[in-house]
């Protein structure tokens, strides 16, 4: 790392501005898009030696002994972020112009990426720095934080000195060590190595004590990438206004809290939390909204992910009612009564930014709302999730700027509607008629088409199946049970009149037959879910839930339920309206023909006992039944039968003495072998 720290702390302590700037400048620019300092400087480093070898025409090139040089600057490079870091943090205390405190914060916010530097950023003072900056606390508070003193610098710049001595010394050693034996190289260069690496001196060393150290959990990076970070990147770094400078630091304060346990838990016990939800409460009634607004919902977002007792606390202080305010306000929200919104199609699309707005505040709500599905909620908990989901139909019928946009839209609308209470849900079916509507049965169906064409669309998809799917066919299986207009136009348009039976049900492009395949996936949740699905589109009804499906993959939620033996008294549902008989034609004058157990008419077998006499068919059936007989003491397979509730059960119905003389014949049996 080609960075000059103790030019930038010369530069601090003589209070050259324009010097601190072009190191920082150049820092930047460098490293703005990296996000693996090893792996990237390694590549790096190894395309020099590359260039450098095609420039020479050497022809003989090992690299085998320069891994040693490389973990050495690795560890070089991993000491002066992590000192270049503490350095910042302290000069950000101090009274700094504006345009170089943004370029300092960006500064930061790179360092911030790498879990290995965040010692010196997740102190009750470094955290109280960056949230000050933020405008997540207030003037008082910043008075409260020590200022770096001249001993701070020079301590730095001691530690500085001593590593780059270690460092010459190491190299010494090396090359002397490879002059008197070249085949102990690698050797010599991996303890020269491991020595280098603990030479340094620690930042706790630099700072006499005053960073904690905290074992750091390795988390799951974000793999969605947002185009406003993107965005901010191309900002020039000289825009000196406050708010550039408070985005830059909430940027900082997201990679800290995303990167370290240590760090939410401080932000958790700081209180600042409530300061996230006044400047969240600010920015409600402001118009235009602030661009800092989409990184304060991203921080309230990975705490509320992070620390469940933030998410209940939250929820406590009316964070429901706070978030659905600010999702009307993205959306600019209409109404025409308590619970109708105002539905445009002619509007233009959500845009960029406030699509990005719009799921953070989703995947919040989601947050703290995912066990509301589990209880019945009291008179006004009911009120504002009613409220909620008018909006959440907006969300779910409204395009956005980007059709991938869209997508996320939707599915975080689903997310959050099968965390909500059941019975507030039919809101999505109480929206009047329009021209151009879908409707059925006088119902508008709009909503619950749109959720079937998303259903279609992940289906499709593929990859991440259960993460994907899981939520909808939740929500749709949910719904079919509490709405009886929901459930007959998703069986019409999925399980339509059964009048080709030449295929099996999981075979071919249509819905239900995708949904059939899944219900013999290798992923256990995700397979009972189909099946509940096209279960209770049936009614729950066994006879007709095999038919559609066949017995084979019908017999996993069967076991599941206890159905295996056919429909029970206890299982019939009082809730379903009574069955009609749907047989088409086509199906009657096949229905002798179908197999029940592949759900599809097989084409005409050969008779294998054809042939041959009766006693060489009991002589057959006998062999068989010591083979199965054989399997099961050997415990390769285990007969099983259905109880009395329709259960699988272990068969005990073998009397001893048929056991032992089975035993006797093994004998005869292996000698016909």
């Amino acid at each position: 790392m080609d960075i000059d720290l103790e030019g930038i702390i010369q530069g601090i302590k003589s209070r050259d501005t324009d010097r601190i700037q072009i190191h920082l400048q150049e820092f930047n620019k460098e490293y703005a898009q990296c996000f693996f300092f090893d792996k990237e400087e390694r590549n790096r480093r190894k395309q020099k030696r590359l260039e450098e070898f095609k420039i020479n025409k050497v022809r003989d090139y090992t690299d085998s002994d320069s891994d040693g040089e490389e973990y050495a600057e690795e560890d070089c490079d991993l000491f002066l972020r992590q000192n270049l870091a503490l350095v910042l943090i302290g000069f950000i205390r101090t009274e700094v112009d504006c345009s170089l405190l943004k370029v300092t914060l960006r500064s930061l916010r790179i360092l911030s990426r790498d879990k290995r530097v965040l010692a010196p950023l997740v102190t009750d003072n470094a955290l109280l720095t960056l949230a000050k900056l933020g405008g997540l606390t207030s003037e008082e508070t910043q008075e409260e934080l020590s200022q770096p003193d001249v001993d701070f610098y020079d301590n730095i710049i001691v530690s500085l000195a001593k590593a780059k001595a270690q460092e010459e010394e190491a190299h010494m050693e090396t090359y002397e060590q490879a002059e008197e034996s070249v085949e102990d190289v690698s050797s010599t260069d991996a303890e020269n190595m491991s020595w280098v690496s603990g030479a340094w001196p620690s930042i706790n060393e630099a700072q006499r004590g005053s960073v904690h150290q905290k074992v750091l959990e390795r988390g799951r990076r974000d793999r969605r990438k947002s185009k406003l970070e993107g965005e901010g990147d191309d900002e020039p770094e000289g825009d000196p206004t406050e708010e550039a400078q408070r985005k830059e630091a909430m940027k900082v304060l997201c990679n800290v809290v995303y990167n370290s346990s240590w760090a939410q838990e401080r932000f958790s016990a700081l209180g600042l939390i409530n300061g996230l939800m006044q400047l969240l409460s600010a920015g409600v009634s402001s118009s235009p909204p602030s661009s800092v607004q989409f990184y304060e919902l991203r921080l309230m977002f990975l705490m509320t992910a992070l620390r469940p007792e933030l998410s209940k606390l939250l929820q406590q202080e009316g964070g429901v009612s706070l978030l659905t305010a600010a999702l009307e306000s993205c959306l600019e929200v209409e109404w025409t009564d308590q619970y109708q919104c105002v539905l445009d199609l002619a509007a233009p699309p959500i845009s960029l930014d406030a699509s990005q707005r719009v799921m953070e505040i989703l995947k919040i709500l989601f947050n703290i709302t995912f066990s509301s599905h589990r209880r019945e909620p009291r008179e006004e908990e009911a009120a504002q999730y009613r409220h909620l989901v008018a909006i959440l139909r907006l969300c779910l019928l409204r395009k956005c700027v980007l059709a991938e946009d869209t997508d996320d839209l939707q599915g975080h609308t689903v997310n959050l509607l099968s965390a909500l209470p059941l019975q507030c849900l039919d809101l999505l079916l109480t929206a009047p008629l329009a021209p151009g509507s879908e409707q059925f049965n006088g119902v508008n169906m709009d909503c619950v088409q749109k959720l079937l064409c998303f259903m279609e669309q992940r289906l499709e998809q593929g990859d991440k199946a259960k993460e994907k799917l899981t939520p909808i066919l939740n929500l749709l299986t949910e719904s079919c049970r509490a709405h009886r207009e929901t459930r007959k136009y998703l069986r019409n348009q999925i399980l339509p009149p059964l009048r080709d039976v030449s295929q099996r049900p999981e075979e071919g492009s249509t819905v239900k037959s995708q949904i059939v395949r899944l219900m013999t996936h290798l992923d256990t949740d995700l397979k009972h879910c189909a099946a509940d699905f096209i279960f209770v589109l049936c009614k729950e009804n066994v006879r007709r839930f095999v038919k559609y499906t066949g017995y084979g993959n019908a017999a996993g939620l069967l076991a599941t339920r206890g159905l295996l033996g056919g429909q029970s008294a206890q299982s019939v549902t009082a809730h379903y309206s009574s069955d009609s008989n749907s047989d088409t034609e086509e199906y009657r004058q096949q229905k002798d023909r179908i197999n029940p157990v592949t759900g599809r008419v097989e084409a005409q077998m050969p008779d294998p006992m054809e042939g041959m006499s009766e006693q060489e068919k009991e002589e057959e059936a006998k062999r068989l039944i010591k083979l199965f007989s054989k399997l099961s003491r050997d415990d390769i397979i285990q007969p099983m039968g259905v109880d009395s509730e329709g259960r699988l059960v272990p068969m005990t119905g073998l009397g001893r003495n048929s056991i032992i003389e089975e035993r006797h014949s093994d004998s005869d049996f292996e000698e016909e072998k």
